[in-house]
């Protein structure tokens, strides 16, 4: 029967599985841990190498390296489990990350900055202001008003015959202001119409699965 640490490291990296071989900054730890708890919750294997090969380490160091960044690197601070597990005669700490109701979460930066971040499939990606903006108003209790005029009605055309669009490109072919175009795709991100994605070059959008199935009924 396989040990549990080697069915996860089975996984590969995902985006709610992280490997490290050991913690050597506290900022970029906190990176991975504010990420997590932004998106989906996830696990941290410590003493694991990115290629999966167990490495080892330390409870007491890395605890506490892990423990000094998600209290003093996070704001607010990211809670976490912790499992100590040995597995031919190494110590792997698995870190465990809920899904955090307190979003956003930021991360101290070695320049004394903050920022946030969500994790998407294994990477960790700097939140963005539209996506910000969608968290900040995603519980909104007035909920979302959408008043459809010629720019959303060209914003569904233009990605019904090109299939994805920026948000620069939005605005050119849109001829409107930045903001109106970010308040015009956070309330269609808001309302499933629309999907956001991320590469590590640029951020665009497609229309969302469930609005184009509705649109073929």
């Amino acid at each position: 029967m396989l040990h549990h640490i080697t069915k996860l490291i089975e996984e590969g990296e995902h985006q709610r599985l992280d490997f490290k071989f050991e913690i050597a900054d506290t900022h970029k730890i906190a990176r991975t841990l504010v990420a997590f708890a932004n998106t989906d919750g996830g696990r941290l294997l410590i003493g694991v190498k990115d290629n999966g090969v167990l490495a080892g380490v330390r409870y007491e160091e890395e605890y506490y390296m892990v423990e000094g960044a998600a209290k003093l690197c996070c704001r607010p601070p990211v809670g976490f489990s912790v499992k100590e597990w040995n597995l031919n005669k190494k110590t792997i700490l698995e870190i465990i990350i809920p899904k955090s109701s307190q979003r956003p979460h930021y991360a101290s930066q070695s320049d004394g900055t903050w920022l946030a971040y969500h994790r998407v499939k294994d990477q960790n990606f700097v939140v963005n202001r539209i996506l910000m903006r969608v968290w900040k108003n995603e519980n909104a209790p007035k909920g979302v008003y959408l008043k459809f005029t010629d720019v959303e009605r060209f914003l569904l055309e233009e990605l019904e015959k090109n299939e994805t669009i920026t948000l620069s490109k939005f605005m050119r072919h849109a001829g409107i202001s930045r903001n109106k175009a970010e308040s015009i795709l956070v309330k269609f991100l808001l309302l499933k119409i629309l999907e956001m994605h991320f590469t590590e070059n640029h951020t665009f959008f497609t229309l969302h699965p469930a609005y184009m199935v509705q649109n073929v009924k």
